[in-house]
């Protein structure tokens, strides 16, 4: 069985899907981190997922989770549509929480959320765990050591291409569905990452599905006369989309592939690449946050420093602004 060894965080999973199952598995990566429990809304899922990875409690509903006093932490791998009530329900519970993204639907939603975190000295933290990677990480050194120079241009993009259904859960207007919140945030995520500002100005190209949830957005903003700089980032479910971030600067260029798991960044002075920095690993890569919470846990801490609550709003917003032009 999974037991927690000294100290260590014992989590429970709300939710047996496959953003669950990435966890579960990338868990056993990390230190001071242990999982304990899952939950689904049947029983026969929470039991197979459990022995699929050796957990000591299953149950089939949530409430009974929470209820757990083993159970130290939560993260909720529901979809988006329930996460602002399960995760209130959570801190109400006294569980702190690890929520996958985006944390809420709407800017509102949010601070909902933040707000019990507070009454309840809870730690909230989006699971934008692409913050994490070593070389999301190297990108960021390279960058505010000078190595591109000047940031002018971010380009990030997400699409793969999914066939349409109404009644896919990516497509339901019930649970929130359409591209931006499915896989747009990955991109807006970076741009707010290297640039840290809101854009003065921003352009949106959208396109709807049958039922009106958008499948394809392409987004440009500018941004203030201190920067001069822009981002241009894509989301789509109608195609699959380059999937590349890049930061072009007035001295170099920063390029990573698939970057939301990114495992090589490479420097480029013109086309000639000067330098390169990868990580080799047999899993997703969801242990770095998982960690660096739970060791914020163990400290004490009362809010996240690496996904801060300041990050998530700046998420929330430019989702927010973003939905306006649809």
């Amino acid at each position: 069985m999974n037991e927690p060894t000294s100290p260590a965080i014992r989590w429970g999973i709300i939710g047996a899907g496959r953003i669950a199952k990435t966890f579960a598995t990338d868990i056993k990566q990390a230190k001071n981190a242990c999982l304990y429990a899952v939950a689904s809304r049947q029983l026969e899922s929470a039991q197979s997922f459990s022995q699929l990875f050796s957990i000591n409690k299953a149950y089939g509903n949530y409430a009974e989770l929470l209820a757990d006093p083993n159970v130290d932490a939560v993260y909720i791998a529901t979809p988006h549509s329930h996460h602002k009530d399960q995760a209130i329900a959570a801190l109400r519970a006294g569980k702190h929480v690890l929520c996958e993204k985006p944390a809420t639907v709407t800017p509102d939603e949010l601070e909902e959320v933040l707000a019990v975190a507070q009454q309840e000295s809870r730690y909230f933290m989006e699971g934008m765990w692409t913050y994490f990677l070593p070389v999301i990480k190297k990108a960021q050194e390279w960058v505010n050591a000078g190595r591109i120079g000047k940031l002018c241009h971010v380009k990030a993009d997400f699409g793969f291409a999914l066939p349409y259904s109404p009644d896919l859960r990516e497509y339901d207007n019930r649970l929130a569905g359409g591209c931006l919140l499915e896989m747009g945030i990955y991109p807006i995520a970076m741009a707010w990452l290297f640039l840290q500002q809101d854009p003065n100005a921003q352009t949106v190209w959208h396109h709807l599905a049958d039922n009106g949830v958008e499948d394809d957005v392409i987004i440009l903003n500018t941004y203030g006369e201190d920067s001069n700089a822009t981002a241009q980032m894509a989301t789509s479910f109608r195609c699959k989309l380059n999937n590349y971030l890049t930061l072009i600067g007035d001295q170099a260029t920063l390029t990573i592939s698939d970057y939301w798991g990114a495992r090589e960044v490479k420097l480029y002075e013109g086309n000639e690449c000067i330098d390169c920095f990868s990580e080799v690993r047999d899993h997703q890569g969801f242990n770095y946050q998982i960690e660096q919470v739970s060791q914020e846990l163990l400290a004490g801490q009362s809010q996240p420093s690496v996904v801060s609550w300041e990050d998530s709003r700046a998420f929330a917003r430019h989702i927010a602004a973003i939905k306006t032009h649809l």
